[in-house]
C-alpha cells in the first residue's frame, strides 16, 4: 500500500492495483491534475474535505472512478447532475480487490450553533496489504484491527486528550498525521510528541508524511 498526502485531510492510496482518493477539499491543492482514479470516497461535507468546485471537476476528469460518499455530500453531487453512491456504516463495497467497510454515524461535536452532519470514516482492506483507516472528522468510530491510522492531528472540535486516547483505542501500527492545515511548525511537532509519548502504544512507528510526501507500508 502507497499513501500520499495531498494536503490536510487528502490522501491518494494505492492499494490491490486500485487508485483511490480520499478527501478532496479547499486546503488540498495536489488532487486537481490526478487522472486514472479508479475511485473518489468523501467521509462528509465540509469545505476542507469535500471542495465542491473542484471536487465536481475531478469526478468529471475521472469518468471511470466510483464515488461513494456520506449522504448530504451525495445530495450535493446529484444536484450538479454527477452520480455518487450514498454509503453509511454497516453498507460495506469493494473497488476490485479492495474492500471498503464504512464506519461511523456523526461529525464530532463542535459547538451548539453547528449542527452535527454525517461523518463516515473509511477502514481500507486487501489481501496481502495492510489496513487503513481514514475516520473522517470523528473520534467514535469502532474500525476493528487497523494497521495505518490517518490521524486527525488537530481540529476546532478536537482536544488533546481526545487525540491521545483515539489513538491509544485503535493502537495501529502506524500513525500518518491528517487534518494539519491549521498547524505551525511548533504546534505540529507538540501534536506527535504527544501521541508517540503518551498513546502507550508498543511499537509504534509515527511517519510524518508533508503535502505531495509518500509511504508505502
Amino acid at each position: 500500500m502507497r499513501i500520499t498526502h495531498l494536503g490536510h485531510a487528502c490522501l491518494l492510496v494505492e492499494a490491490a492495483d486500485r487508485r483511490v482518493l480520499v478527501d478532496p477539499g479547499n486546503f488540498s491543492e495536489g488532487f486537481a491534475g490526478l487522472r486514472d482514479l479508479d475511485a473518489i470516497v468523501v467521509t462528509h461535507n465540509h469545505p476542507d474535505h469535500f471542495d465542491p468546485g473542484p471536487a465536481a471537476a475531478l469526478i468529471r476528469n475521472n469518468p471511470r472512478a466510483e464515488v461513494h460518499t456520506d449522504a448530504l455530500t451525495a445530495k450535493t453531487l446529484r444536484e450538479e447532475g454527477l452520480a455518487a453512491v450514498p454509503t453509511a456504516e454497516g453498507e460495506p463495497f469493494s473497488i476490485g480487490d479492495l474492500a471498503v467497510s464504512p464506519v461511523g454515524v456523526l461529525h464530532a461535536f463542535n459547538h451548539e450553533a453547528m449542527p452535527q452532519i454525517p461523518n463516515v470514516g473509511f477502514v481500507f482492506r486487501a489481501e496481502g496489504e495492510p489496513t487503513l483507516f481514514h475516520p473522517g472528522d470523528a473520534y467514535d468510530a469502532e474500525p476493528g484491527e487497523v494497521d495505518v491510522l490517518a490521524h486527525p492531528l488537530n481540529a476546532p472540535w478536537a482536544a488533546s486528550r481526545d487525540s491521545i486516547a483515539f489513538v491509544a483505542r485503535i493502537a495501529p501500527k502506524a500513525v500518518i498525521p491528517i487534518h494539519d492545515a491549521l498547524l505551525s511548525e511548533a504546534g505540529r511537532r507538540m501534536y506527535a510528541m504527544h501521541i508517540e509519548k503518551f498513546s502507550g502504544v508498543d511499537g509504534l512507528t509515527y511517519t510524518d508524511l508533508r503535502d505531495d510526501e509518500s509511504a508505502t507500508f
